[in-house]
């Protein structure tokens, strides 16, 4: 029986770790479908991926919109009938720092719709289409500031960090990727957490034009572990890591 192409949707795939992601597992054979809320960026990041001689297309996916989600799910049943892998990358970093006793709400409402409530309603709109592959996985961009057992420990960086929007809705990205990884579990289809690290990115309204800070990765870099958890033989699910090993949740 012939093996199913592995077809890929990675959402915010236009730029930084998502289009580097999107690269490396073109070249790998996947066929890459660059989820993007800016059509432009989307078809042009798709191109670029072609122009290397990998295999792309656009979806427009703009991750707090409904409809869209819906359309971008209908849209992948039609032209190939299931989906081999999830990778929810799209991501906002909207509070700067603040405490959380002066941390607007509404900014925290907004890193949840993105961050939390979008990738929860992509995860659901393609769990059908993922059923359908031979073989699915779904991978979580989270991140180390939203690992409790980091923030509550006094000899953790992160001990005095406060993004509380921020840190709480990728706190809440792990919850969700444990409570798939258990319902999934029995359709052999695996949910891990990755925490891509500091990245020299446009992430969280940092200019792109100024001189990475001593420390950061390269957007490749920051890929690194999601290209290893889309590519590995039999991963195992429930999990979160990073390039260096396994996280605390």
């Amino acid at each position: 029986m012939e093996k199913q192409k592995t077809i890929t949707l990675i959402t915010g795939a236009d730029k930084g770790i998502g289009f580097e992601t999107a690269k490396a597992l073109a070249k790998a054979d996947h066929t890459i479908l660059v989820g993007a809320r800016n059509a432009a960026k989307g078809i042009k990041a798709a191109d670029a991926i072609m122009a290397l001689g990998g295999e792309a297309e656009f979806i427009q996916l703009d991750v707090t919109k409904q409809d869209q989600i819906d359309a971008a799910a209908a849209q992948i049943k039609a032209e190939y009938g299931y989906l081999s892998i999830l990778i929810n990358n799209a991501g906002v970093a909207l509070d700067h720092h603040q405490s959380a006793s002066t941390m607007p709400v509404a900014v925290m409402r907004q890193d949840f719709d993105v961050n939390f409530f979008g990738l929860v309603a992509v995860t659901q709109a393609m769990i059908p289409l993922l059923k359908a592959a031979d073989s699915a996985r779904i991978i979580n961009l989270a991140s180390n500031m939203g690992s409790l057992g980091l923030a509550s420990d006094p000899n953790s960086r992160f001990y005095k960090v406060n993004s509380l929007g921020y840190q709480a809705s990728k706190a809440a990205v792990n919850f969700a990727t444990i409570s798939f990884a258990k319902e999934l579990a029995p359709d052999g289809i695996t949910v891990n957490s990755v925490n891509p690290g500091w990245t020299a990115t446009g992430f969280g309204g940092r200019d792109e034009s100024q001189p990475a800070i001593p420390g950061m990765q390269t957007p490749a870099e920051g890929a690194t572990q999601v290209i290893n958890l889309a590519l590995t033989d039999s991963p195992a699910t429930g999990t979160f890591t990073e390039t260096e090993g396994t996280l605390p949740w």
